[in-house]
């Protein structure tokens, strides 16, 4: 929400806003641009009827006195996601949905248009290299946004992407998520089916075909208005650790690996097509694309180690980290640690959803914290019904900040990848500083 004010701000609105905690980096943000409110709260006096629209962030309850009073006006209240279809009418829309892939997919679709010299506006869910923002509003003709299923607002409890109408749609994988919002998987899949009907007559669907659920949906939900291009894994070698890509006329050595990876690569190349932007240009570009921030990031490394930090947590998204990591150094040792942090990831019925997921692994972890647990309202969770899930032999269950720190601190990381999953800090503990020592590199020298 604060990276849209300052986008709105410096597209030349009056822009102000409210909010019951506001954290950094996004404090900072706004008292730079002059956004930070004088007071911090919610306050009847903040809407008056000089105001255009009310825009409403998905953490705000409905209760809200400043919603409360907006509708009593007949303020246009509009969530994130329609209004940023407000300001994009005009524009393509490219939109990529699904439930894994999305932020790394919208990033190499945004960092091959910049290559490009393309004009475009956008909206995606991480920091990236090259992106000042993770929202820009300009007078661009083109809009990339990541499409998230998880509700819009307490007030449009509808997905996000069901508002962004592309012209341009990606569907990346489906695999059940989110499930305190969509208790059922049939539930979840028929978001995406709503999804494909929201596509503007004349667009195109991307779809990964590779994905039997996708495919399948696909084929339940074929409209004659609209074009359907499938994609799977591109032709591509792995020379000394490096993933080369080969396209029909291009070939290119690149910075990111593995199956999901090459995957995401396809269809960011697809929907750059649409654009305009060859296949020789997307080679040009794409061979300097180094990732979204936790996602397979590299923490540290030298010449016999590589630590790596993900953001996955939903088993599909487990599983398929964990794979492309062993394709890529299978001669390496794999030790993986995994933080439970999501309402799905901690839910015990769930728990069997990760059957297989650490399986590629050779040591393996699982962690999750009482807090973690406590702030979502949840039961306690037991560590056999959480062993008993993921049905790896020798797995480790920890829920316990000191027996965390242990664990890491007694791994033998020589001749090692190491892979750090999590959606949550690790209760905070310096992971630069302890595998920087595990690794015995220089002080301050953390990743050659």
């Amino acid at each position: 929400m604060h990276q849209l004010a300052l986008a709105l701000h410096h597209k030349g609105y009056t822009i102000t806003g409210s909010d019951d905690e506001i954290f950094e980096p996004a404090k900072s943000n706004l008292a730079a641009a002059g956004l930070l409110p004088a007071q911090i709260g919610w306050f009847e006096s903040n809407i008056h009827s000089g105001l255009d629209a009310v825009i409403l962030g998905m953490h705000a309850r409905a209760d809200n006195p400043e919603l409360l009073k907006a509708q009593a006006l007949g303020i246009p209240v509009y969530s994130f996601p329609e209004y940023i279809f407000q300001e994009s009418k005009t524009k393509q829309r490219i939109v990529v949905g699904g439930s894994h892939g999305k932020t790394t997919t919208t990033s190499m679709i945004m960092h091959v248009l910049q290559q490009s010299g393309l004009a475009f506006d956008y909206l995606v869910g991480a920091k990236l290299p090259g992106f000042s923002q993770s929202v820009q509003v300009t007078d661009a003709p083109i809009i990339v946004c990541e499409g998230d299923e998880y509700p819009a607002s307490v007030v449009e409890k509808r997905p996000k992407f069901h508002f962004l109408f592309p012209h341009v749609a990606i569907l990346t994988g489906i695999a059940w998520d989110h499930i305190n919002v969509f208790p059922t998987f049939d539930f979840y899949l028929e978001q995406f089916s709503i999804f494909i009907q929201k596509i503007e007559p004349g667009g195109v669907l991307i779809y990964n075909q590779t994905d039997e659920t996708l495919h399948a949906l696909v084929q339940a939900n074929l409209r004659s208005d609209i074009r359907f291009i499938p994609y799977g894994v591109p032709a591509h070698r792995i020379d000394n650790g490096a993933t080369v890509v080969l396209w029909p006329g291009a070939e290119t050595a690149i910075k990111v690996f593995g199956n999901h990876n090459l995957l995401n690569m396809e269809a960011a190349r697809l929907a750059c097509a649409e654009a305009g932007v060859s296949t020789a240009q997307f080679a040009a570009a794409i061979g300097s694309f180094t990732g979204a921030s936790k996602r397979l990031e590299v923490l540290l490394q030298n010449e016999h180690t590589t630590v790596y930090r993900d953001f996955a947590h939903a088993p599909s998204k487990v599983k398929a980290t964990i794979d492309a990591v062993k394709q890529q150094f299978p001669n390496r040792k794999l030790i993986v640690l995994l933080e439970l942090h999501t309402y799905s990831s901690l839910n015990a019925d769930f728990m069997p959803h990760y059957k297989q997921a650490l399986d590629a692994a050779d040591e393996a972890a699982v962690y999750y914290s009482q807090h973690a647990l406590a702030i979502k309202k949840m039961p306690p969770l037991d560590k056999q019904v959480v062993a008993d899930g993921f049905a790896k032999p020798g797995l480790q269950v920890l829920n316990d900040a000191a027996a965390l720190q242990q664990w890491m601190e007694q791994l033998q990381v020589k001749d090692a990848s190491v892979l750090l999953m999590s959606s949550g800090t690790f209760e905070g503990i310096n992971l630069l500083e302890l595998f920087g020592g595990l690794m015995q590199l220089p002080t301050g020298n953390p990743a050659q």
